[in-house]
């Protein structure tokens, strides 16, 4: 017998101890081993070391709670800590990136203001009638970048034209509205 077979075979019988009698030596001793190993393979994979130790140690209460799961005929007790540790890393990075429901907004949003929402629409419209008196080729510029969601390289593209002429354009074109814009409101 091999002596990887020896310590698989010792650490499975660590978790049968585990999960058979509560045997908390065995626990302590698998606990010595692996939580070091856990830590070091969480930091590899990109965690932050107070990640990686709050990780551990969810891992390792795992692995006394969950010990009647362990299967040594699937893996070895190794494998199955690590897949433990994995599993677990990726849920923690899931819940930091995600807002707890306490922070998130509850019900309807306030509808806006009747003042705000009039204010908005003629806005709107002065935009529209300012932006049909722009030249066609502006025009034309102005919607494909701003309503057509094109790159100003990709309007380049399609035109033909040199990119600093599809910029130059609708740098002028962006003033004539600004300029609009601002009579109108004063």
């Amino acid at each position: 017998m091999s002596q990887t077979s020896i310590e698989q075979t010792d650490w499975a019988n660590h978790v049968l101890r585990i999960c058979t009698h509560g045997d908390q030596a065995a626990f302590a001793e698998l606990f010595q081993h692996f939580a070091p190993r856990v830590k070091a393979f969480l930091m590899k994979s990109g965690a932050s070391p107070t990640l990686a130790e709050e990780c551990t140690q969810e891992v390792m209460a795992t692995l006394w709670h969950k010990a009647h799961m362990f299967d040594p005929a699937k893996a070895s007790v190794a494998t199955w800590v690590f897949t433990i540790a994995r599993n677990r890393k990726v849920d923690m990075l899931r819940r930091q990136r995600r807002p707890e429901p306490e922070d998130l907004p509850w019900g309807p949003e306030p509808e806006p203001e009747q003042a705000d929402v009039l204010s908005r629409q003629q806005e709107a419209e002065r935009l529209a009638k300012a932006i049909a008196a722009l030249p066609e080729k502006q025009r034309t510029l102005v919607q494909d970048a701003y309503f057509g969601d094109l790159s100003h390289r990709e309007i380049a593209t399609r035109t033909g034209l040199p990119l600093g002429t599809i910029k130059s354009r609708l740098r002028l074109a962006l003033d004539r509205l600004r300029h609009e814009m601002k009579g109108v409101n004063e």
